[in-house]
This record gives C-alpha cells, structure tokens and sequence, in this order.
C-alpha cells in the first residue's frame, strides 16, 4: 500500500529537480515531462502502466549511480524513481531477508548488521541504490572472501510488461523448480535496466538451512585492519614505476586463488597523474589475528626493489563503521560533484611491462591537461572465482583485477581534454586486441556495473568482438532469451540493454 503520493511531478515542483539532479555522473542530463517517487510494488505497477498506455519512454532510478547515460537520456520522458522503497525485514516464507529497491548498500549493510549480525558482500560506496547494483552483479571489500552480492541472491521481484503491454509483478527464485528461474538468473549480472523494474531482492546463501535470519547469510566480521600507504612521483623513475607495479600485480596473481590465506586482504591502488604528486594504496584486511604482518608482509612486495612507500597508517575499527564511511578521502566529492569517465577491464592476469610503461607515460605527458586522470586495480578473485561462469550472469569468474582507466572533470571546457586523454589510454593499453581487453587468457572482459559506451563505436573497439561478449561471454544469448520472454516490447532499454532476439 503506497503511502507517499504517486501523481505525476513536473518541472514546477521542487521535487522534480531532486529526482532529475540526482545523478552521480554530471555529465549527463535529462529532462523528462515528469517523474514519479514509487513506494510500493504497486505504485510501480501503476507508474508503469501509465507510461506504457501514454507511449513515454521510461527509466527507473534508486541511487543514481549509473556511470553513462542511461537514466539521464534526453530521450526519457519518465523517470520512476524507487528510493522511497527502503524496507528490510526477514521474510519468514522466503526463509530470506528481503530488500527493496531503494535502499542503499549503506542502509543495507547497517539493517544486515544491527537486525541480525550478517552481511552481503556489496559494493564499496554506501550512497548506491540496491535496484541497479545487485542486478549487475556488484563486488565490493568482501568479494575476495565472500564472492559477490549477486551470489547469495535467492529471489527477485520484478515488474514486467507483458506482450499485450500489461504490467505486472512477478517473483523469480533460484528454486530449480521455478518456472520463473531464468528470471531470477538473469538478475545475477545481467546488469538494470534490462527485463523489468526490480522491486524487492532476497537474500541467503545458497547452502543455508532453517529459518533463523542469523545463520542464512554469512556473519559480518566483528571488525576490521585498514592501512594506507604512498608514494611521491618525484621518488620514483619509469624503471622503479613499472617495478612497483609489476610486484603488485604479481602479489595478485599469486594470492588471488581462493585456498590463499591472504584472500582475506583487499587493496586499491589508484595511480593519479603527476599534477597531484601521489600514488595511493588503501587497503582492508578481516584477518584479525595476522593484521599487522600480513599488511607489512604485502607492502614489503610491492616495495621490493623500488621506492619504499611512506605515510603509513593502519587503523582497526568495528565493521560497520567502516562500511558507512570507508576511506573518505577516497569518495568525498566536491560541491556539486563531477563528470566522469570510466572504462573498465577484467583481467585473468597481471598487466606486462609494456602496458606499465604506457601507464607511466599516460600518467606524465604533458600534452595533455588532465587533472582528473587516474588508473587504478581493485583486488579480485578468492571466493569470486569459485561459481561457474554460467551459474549466474555474471560471467567474469576467472579475473584477479578490476582495473579502470578514469578521467574526472569540473569545468564541460575540460571534457573534451578529458574524453581524448582516457580513450586514448585505454586504446593504447589494448591495442594488441583492439583496443579492448577481448577475452582470452589475459584478460576477462568488462564488468556491466561500470558501463562504457564507447564499446558500441567500431572507432574505438576494433576488435572485431561485440560488446556483448565483453560483457557477458557466452551468457548473452541465454539472457537475450530472458529478454525475449519477460520484455517482449523493449520497453526496458538504454545503449547497452540486452537486445530482443
């Protein structure tokens, strides 16, 4: 039963600019005839419907955290906007602890905790939505010890269009006898935006037994180690670069199996271009009883032979703390936030010399003018890595690294500097397969939840493979066929949405 009023809101309301503002990407921007703030899986039905009958081209919205511009088209005329819808309660019929669309990780992460001492290996900003992130399958701090969120989702509730364009909600399970299962599989990874509005997820692991919502999920830690450490430009050369960084993605690649201890240790490198002055490494460990040598024991091999790094600092504190403010210098924004670009990649093995090199020298040439560049791996694998690529959507279960070429920018005179400078990066990065890291026994391909667009321009991807593939891998026919059955009409698109076959 909604609660909040459902009309229509338009641009002479107050509220329409809170909806449409909310982007994390100022890049892009809508303005669409009006929107509408959902709390209920029927209020979402009759927004549905509504724009459906009217023929308006419609989005949904939770957090506002899509990196491109799929909610934020100018060719949206109607935006839904979820977030009113935080409730999370265990479910005693599921035997699962459900979460609506709308919550964030953060609110998530503190009802698992406080309510009953579990946790889902969610992402690492708490300001997420849960709508989008679960359904592209979403790792965060835990994933090398817990595997990622999409992996202990139960069920999912969706409102579809049917073919004679009725909208209704239906509920998929991983029950193998649920005639809606691919339903549920498809929301494993397949990324939002695709089959329908997801309204409600449920959690629990897939081993779990009873009905107590305490042991269905896995126990939160009780507390965690972060360090942070650094290292000055002007301290290192592009031999002493490229050896840092060759000892770190050798650390990866050896402790990145799931039977390694030292899973249970996360890192960040982010490398920012020479106008900052910085290199950093933040990092988290739930190994409490090794904390400290296993933090000194990973720094001492990426220093090995290089520049050591300085300011080290080392922090222990409760889980949750952590969880609702982790590393705050590394997502605070500045008023009014910023635009962006990110292009992503999977990689199955460490980059080469050379590829360090280009780094290096992407990160120093002063042709260009880019503030805002920034190269970065996230630590993957562990326990990521034990699920078949089919099992669920998420098809990138062989990789040891996230890594992401970014640019960031204030002024829109910066982005066309911006846009030249990343691309240009990324393609030179890639350059032996096109300018895209095409599966094979290097690289894994790309990850929906930080979309890229500029995988449809035959100009910049000259691989020859589809952005499909990069995406998904052989899983792409299977949830096109989700498609085909639960969206029929295409109602439900963007620029990388699943295709009607």
């Amino acid at each position: 039963m909604s609660t909040i009023p459902t009309e229509r809101i338009t641009p002479d309301d107050p509220r329409y600019r809170t909806v449409v503002d909310k982007r994390f990407n100022k890049r892009f921007s809508a303005e669409p005839d009006y929107v509408r703030l959902v709390d209920s899986t029927e209020a979402v039905i009759t927004a549905v419907q509504d724009a459906v009958d009217e023929g308006q081209r419609l989005v949904v919205t939770s957090g506002g955290h899509c990196l491109e511009g799929f909610v934020s088209d100018p060719d949206v005329r109607v935006i839904i906007d979820c977030s009113p819808m935080k409730r999370i309660y265990y479910d005693d019929k599921m035997r699962a602890i459900a979460v609506e669309a709308g919550a964030t990780v953060g609110e998530t992460f503190r009802a698992l905790h406080d309510n009953w001492r579990v946790v889902v290996p969610l992402g690492e900003y708490p300001a997420i939505g849960m709508g989008g992130h679960v359904a592209g399958g979403a790792f965060g701090f835990l994933c090398r010890t817990l595997g990622l969120a999409a992996d202990y989702l139960y069920g999912v509730e969706v409102v579809i269009v049917d073919n004679d364009g009725r909208a209704n909600a239906v509920i998929a399970t991983s029950e193998a006898d649920d005639p809606n299962r691919e339903l549920w599989w498809a929301h494993t990874g397949g990324g939002a935006g695709n089959f329908g509005i997801v309204t409600r997820y449920w959690f629990r692991s897939a081993n779990a037994t009873g009905k107590d919502p305490g042991r269905i999920l896995p126990r939160a830690p009780e507390s965690i180690t972060t360090f942070r450490a650094e290292w000055n430009w002007t301290d290192l050369d592009k031999q002493s670069f490229v050896r840092l960084l060759r000892n770190h993605g050798a650390w990866g690649e050896r402790n990145s199996h799931a039977s390694s201890p030292d899973i249970s240790l996360w890192s960040l490198l982010m490398v920012h271009r020479w106008q900052v002055g910085k290199i950093f490494i933040r990092g988290l460990t739930v190994d409490e009883a090794r904390a400290d040598r296993q933090i000194d024991a990973y720094l001492a091999a990426l220093n090995d032979g290089t520049k050591p790094s300085s300011a080290l600092e080392v922090k222990q504190m409760s889980w949750l703390d952590f969880a609702l403010n982790p590393f705050p210098d590394l997502f605070a924004m500045p008023p009014g936030g910023v635009s962006t670009k990110v292009k992503d990649a999977m990689l199955r093995k460490p980059l080469t010399d050379r590829q360090f090199e280009i780094v290096y020298d992407y990160m120093n040439r002063t042709e260009y003018d880019v503030m805002g560049g920034a190269f970065g791996f996230a630590s993957y694998g562990g326990h990521v890595n034990t699920v078949a690529e089919d099992a669920t959507a998420s098809a990138q279960r062989s990789s040891i690294f996230d890594m992401a070429c970014n640019a960031g920018w204030l002024s829109q005179s910066e982005e066309a500097e911006s846009l030249r400078w990343v691309r240009a990066f990324y393609r030179a990065l890639f350059a032996d397969t096109g300018g895209v890291p095409v599966p094979n026994d290097r690289y894994d391909g790309t990850f929906i939840n930080h979309p890229d667009t500029d995988l449809l321009d035959l100009a910049l991807n000259t691989s020859g493979v589809p952005w499909s593939t990069l995406y998904y891998h052989a899983n792409y026919r299977r949830l096109q066929s989700v498609k085909g059955r639960w969206d029929p009409r295409d109602i439900f698109r963007h620029a990388l949405s699943i295709q009607v076959p």
